[in-house]
């Protein structure tokens, strides 16, 4: 095995030669990048565990760093929100338990296991100027803290070497943003302990190794932030802000090598922020600072970056480094260009570091070498196989995380993989979690995720798309699907679906305009393909405001939108005077186009009670929400009321409708929910009515309560796949043949995690649609 510690060090590679690998980079990622490449193996997620099951549903937690127990049964996580170090058993992997968390005096920053005992970095600086923290030694079995080390200033990272016989702690003493300029230098400087695990712990010792006056950008200010370990007990240490890479010989506490991380270009990449978003892959930044955050070993001559940017730039990929500082590979674009495929990408985040990656892991599984690389933004895992003794990486697959993936942990002797998200807000339907996958043969040669992609532009770069809000299957072409998306992006557009393949292919987009050739913004919200046949489309634009709520006064109204084949506006339709008088913002969510005695009958469904409308009283009435009956031959206007389920989340919320679309002889299946998340979500139903015996009537008369009869629970459906229940299920199309499609609005990846699920169930309906099959999820 060769030896690292006479490595001589070594200039920057030049930027052609970065350029020149990021080349080859792109070439290695396919259209659909989850097909299985060397065998029929494939990560799935298996079981979602909400953190807060440690402590309380309405306390705010945090999972940002996790590890496991030798024996790879117990989970450990830092907990920096309640300032506690959790525990999850997950002995039965698909089923984890939560074994409780404890109190760590301070802010936990990293973990890491040792043996029997989980070293606990934690940070306890009563003021930037004065960092400190300490070093718990926790025995995993009994979780008692078995001794606590005092620790040279406010601790990050924290690694075991893979002998178990030192460990390495970060000490970042961290800059105060708001000083001055928020820049380094500031004082006090970080540096690396050393721990040296010999005897028991409250024997061990502590060295220091001075970081000052190795980096160019801020020599008197060191700030590392990242540290991992090779099987020489050479220590890599990433100093972000300093964007510069540290080698140690932990035996002797020497820097043997230190060089700058570089810089990189990216092309066709998204560096604007518009509101609403619109995802424009047209700008070009050059040589930009990788500035990188999480570094792994992949060998002991070889290790990965993730280039997550801080000060000045932010590479938005990964880099593979060898120990003389020469760029091996450069991601390039290719993870930005992914997330956009798998409708991923945080437009929100386009001017400053886009996906971000935050941090990688390396590990062996059944004698293939994998990289996993998290991006913070996107809400992803990127899954590469190391090929080859050029250690080159090759997409596998991408893997759904929680908000904002801060660990990564992979357990190979028991084929899981374990991330932990750090993002928790109950009252925004979404928690922090660890995320648990397993590698497992899969007779499809398919991974479960993702559900969606997009194929290329004629520029090569993927379509955009996000916040699906909408189904419509096309009558002549059964395997075509077609979708909207909300008022989250500009541009209106309908989506081409081919459904006949899994995962779904976006495959082509058309653009909606007015008649003068210019885009429209809408906030679609349903499509459904004209029943006259001539291949236009009907679009449900929901309005926005409330005639009863002066914080939010009505700013447009609710519009059916008659669009050509081509994207060309036909017309656009309003509701009467006297209905939109009582407008309040939960208007059209869906909409379906049928004949009914030779005229086309355009239905919408509203989400919830507009002024006047039967209001819920959360007891034993769910209220009454609108169907709209539009009739093209003479303009008429009429509704019935639909019945709405009463609420049953334990954090309260509302019921109402969020899609509509046609079966047949007079037959609507409508989409029911809630709108929670996660273990607070109880109703996502799908319900199937007549209009046959019901008369719609005019504004001002008596409306009918149409009668609904349950088609299909989705819960469990959104449950198998081993995520917490995703909010707003607002999609929903049948195919002749009776098969279901839905799917989930993922908010254009805002306080959102990203994941679209199109679920589809087989034979719900009976054939040609024409009456239900009441059946629970499976």
């Amino acid at each position: 095995m060769h030896n690292n510690k006479d490595i001589p060090r070594v200039a920057s590679n030049t930027l052609a030669a970065i350029v020149l690998i990021a080349l080859i980079a792109l070439t290695a990622f396919s259209l659909l990048p989850v097909a299985a490449q060397a065998d029929d193996r494939v990560f799935n997620r298996i079981a979602t565990f909400p953190v807060y099951l440690n402590t309380n549903i309405d306390v705010e937690t945090v999972a940002e760093i996790v590890d496991a127990s030798k024996d790879g049964h117990t989970l450990v996580y830092t907990d920096s929100q309640t300032g506690k170090l959790g525990f999850v058993d997950i002995t039965n992997p698909a089923n984890p338990q939560a074994l409780g968390a404890i109190d760590v005096g301070g802010e936990p920053t990293s973990v890491a296991v040792a043996g029997d005992f989980a070293l606990v970095a934690v940070n306890t600086l009563p003021s930037f100027a004065s960092p400190s923290g300490h070093l718990h030694v926790v025995h995993i079995g009994t979780q008692a803290i078995v001794v606590t080390h005092t620790l040279a200033g406010q601790p990050d990272s924290v690694a075991v070497s893979p002998d178990e016989r030192y460990a390495a702690i970060v000490i970042e003493n961290e800059r105060d943003e708001d000083l001055g300029n928020g820049e380094p230098p500031q004082a006090p400087s970080g540096l690396l302990q050393i721990v040296d695990l010999i005897g028991a712990p409250a024997n061990w010792s502590i060295r220091d190794v001075n970081l000052d006056n190795i980096a160019d950008l801020f020599p008197g200010d060191a700030e590392p932030e990242y540290v991992d370990i090779n099987t020489d007990n050479i220590a890599v240490v990433t100093m972000q802000e300093n964007n510069h890479i540290v080698l140690i010989d932990l035996a002797t506490g020497a820097i043997i090598n230190h060089f700058s991380a570089g810089s990189t270009d990216l092309h066709q990449i998204d560096t604007r922020e518009e509101d609403p978003a619109l995802i424009s892959l047209t700008d070009t930044l050059t040589n930009v600072a990788r500035e990188p955050d999480g570094v792994a070993w992949i060998s002991n001559e070889v290790f990965a970056t993730a280039d997550e940017g801080d000060l000045f730039g932010g590479g938005r990929g990964f880099t593979l480094f060898d120990t003389t500082g020469n760029v091996l590979f450069d991601a390039g674009n290719t993870l930005e260009h992914t997330v956009v495929r798998l409708g991923h990408y945080p437009d929100d985040r386009s001017g400053n570091k886009g996906n971000e990656p935050e941090s990688v892991e390396y590990a062996e599984f059944r004698h293939q070498r994998y990289l996993f690389v998290a991006s913070e933004r996107s809400s992803v895992i990127f899954v590469y196989k190391i090929k080859g003794k050029h250690n080159r990486p090759v997409l596998k697959q991408v893997l759904p995380a929680g908000i904002g993936p801060e660990g990564i942990k992979a357990i190979p002797d028991r084929d899981l993989l374990v991330s932990a998200s750090e993002n928790d807000s109950r009252d925004d339907t979404y928690r922090s979690v660890i995320t648990i996958y397993k590698l497992e043969k899969s007779d499809r040669s398919k991974a479960d995720y993702p559900t969606v992609i997009s194929k290329n532009r004629a520029d090569g770069t993927p379509i955009p798309w996000g916040a699906l809000s909408g189904f419509a299957i096309d009558p002549k072409h059964e395997k075509t699907l077609y979708a909207v998306h909300d008022s989250f992006y500009q541009q209106s557009r309908i989506y081409v679906i081919d459904i006949h393949k899994e995962p779904a292919v976006i495959t082509d987009e058309i653009v909606l305009k007015d008649q003068n050739g210019h885009t429209v913004n809408l906030d679609a919200e349903g499509i459904a393909v004209s029943a006259n046949g001539n291949g236009s489309f009907w679009i449900a634009s929901e309005g926005a405001g409330s005639v009863d709520d002066p914080g939010r006064p009505v700013t447009s109204l609710n519009e059916l939108v008659h669009v050509a084949a081509d994207g060309t506006v036909i017309e656009t339709v309003t509701l009467p005077d006297n209905v939109n008088a009582k407008q309040r913002r939960f208007g059209f969510e869906g909409v379906a186009s049928v004949i009914e005695n030779g005229n086309e009958i355009v239905y919408v469904a509203f989400q919830r009670p507009w002024v006047g409308d039967p209001e819920p009283n959360q007891i034993d009435d769910g209220g009454q929400v609108r169907i709209g009956r539009y009739d093209t031959s003479n303009g008429e206007w009429t509704f019935a009321y639909y019945p709405l389920e009463v609420r049953q989340s334990p954090n309260g919320g509302w019921v109402g409708l969020s899609e509509i679309t046609a079966l047949d002889n007079g037959r609507f299946a409508v989409i029911e929910r809630d709108n929670q998340a996660n273990t607070d979500a109880r109703i996502k139903h799908v319900y199937a009515f007549s209009v046959d015996n019901a008369v719609f009537r005019p504004e001002g008369e008596v409306f009918d309560v149409l009668s609904k009869t349950l088609v299909r629970d989705l819960l469990p459906d959104l449950e198998a796949t081993g995520g917490m229940v995703l909010e707003k299920i607002e999609s929903l199309a049948i195919t002749r043949k009776g098969d279901m499609l839905f799917a989930n609005d993922n908010d254009g990846v805002s306080d959102s995690n990203g994941e679209t699920q199109l679920i589809r169930i087989k034979d719900v309906f009976d054939k040609n649609r024409r009456d239900t099959k009441v059946r629970r999820g499976d």
